[in-house]
């Protein structure tokens, strides 16, 4: 494909030079990881949960605003298990992001907020069902999240799903998983791609607020150490295999899966499974502890050092170039 990586969709949406989202991590996305995507002439999204109060999350909004002008996001995990979505809906709405990813939920509430603001949704799918929801619900794009992707992995590879959901949608389709260099990301492109969201190759960026070890982890493993557990979120999701991850196993015991089945108290106990992994991912990530739970997908396998982001976006715009 011949198309200018400027004239992509993603890039035309939002203004870019080169179709990127710089991912939203848990723990790891920060204020400085967004400031050097947008003067890399990329974007970037953080989670809301990385911030334990919304105020703190206005406040991060406001000095990103303060300090670079281009264009960003923030993601939304808009099922029960986030008490405070209603209000960090609300800030993203009120303070003028450019765009919300929404993940694990409907994104429907979102989306009729977003529009009143004139801020885009972006919307994880794993499949045409989910993505032609959200489609009629007035999403901008879809993420397309491939079995590759980094966190919350989807069933399908991008060769199946992009060509699938082009063929159902008319919105643009970025696809997020699979990508660590930019042969791959020129790959994705090529299979009808509008732009790509990739994390696990800036987790062990230098701005990256995370502890050496879990950046070192991304350089000395690869993508036949990572495996899928449940016993994070009760959503399976992608983490480097670890000692610890080996002695604890990666699926929920028969008490917890019995728990997850109950009508009355699914919600409560998806919420505090949630929570308690969360809690562990957390202590892993800022510190050292035998009890490394660390998240990252298998495009680590390109990972060879701990560099600047503007760097490791440098390198990937002349791979796709050549």
């Amino acid at each position: 494909m011949n198309v200018a990586p400027s004239e992509l969709k993603l890039s035309e949406m939002l203004g870019i030079e080169f179709p990127i989202i710089v991912a939203p991590m848990f723990l790891v996305s920060n204020k400085e990881m967004i400031i050097e995507s947008i003067k890399a002439g990329v974007t970037g999204a953080i989670p809301a949960l990385n911030y334990r109060t919304v105020e703190e999350l206005k406040n991060v909004i406001r000095e990103i605003k303060s300090e670079i002008s281009g264009p960003f996001g923030i993601n939304l995990i808009v099922n029960k298990s986030n008490f405070l979505y209603k209000e960090q809906l609300k800030t993203c709405c009120q303070e003028g992001v450019d765009f919300i990813i929404t993940s694990l939920g409907s994104p429907e509430e979102t989306i009729k907020m977003a529009k009143q603001y004139n801020v885009k949704v972006f919307c994880d799918v794993v499949n045409v069902e989910y993505a032609e929801k959200v489609e009629a619900l007035g999403a901008d794009a879809i993420i397309a999240v491939n079995k590759e992707a980094g966190g919350h992995a989807g069933p399908l590879s991008y060769k199946e799903l992009i060509p699938q959901l082009k063929k159902a949608c008319t919105i643009p389709v970025i696809s997020a998983g699979g990508v660590g260099n930019g042969q791959e990301l020129r790959s994705m492109v090529e299979n009808g791609a509008d732009g790509v969201s990739m994390g696990s190759v800036f987790i062990a960026s230098t701005e990256a607020g995370i502890s050496q070890e879990y950046k070192q982890a991304c350089v000395d493993y690869g993508k036949d150490d990572i495996v899928m557990t449940t016993k994070l979120s009760g959503t399976p999701c992608t983490v480097i295999n670890t000692p610890y991850v080996q002695k604890t196993g990666t699926t929920q015991n028969w008490f917890e899966r019995l728990l997850n089945k109950n009508k009355r108290l699914k919600k409560w106990f998806k919420a505090f499974t949630f929570f308690k992994g969360m809690k562990n991912l957390q202590k892993a990530a800022f510190s050292t502890t035998y009890k490394t739970v660390w998240c990252a997908g298998p495009s680590i396998e390109h990972v060879k050092s701990i560099r600047p982001l503007g760097e490791i976006i440098q390198q990937l715009r002349e791979e796709y170039e050549s």
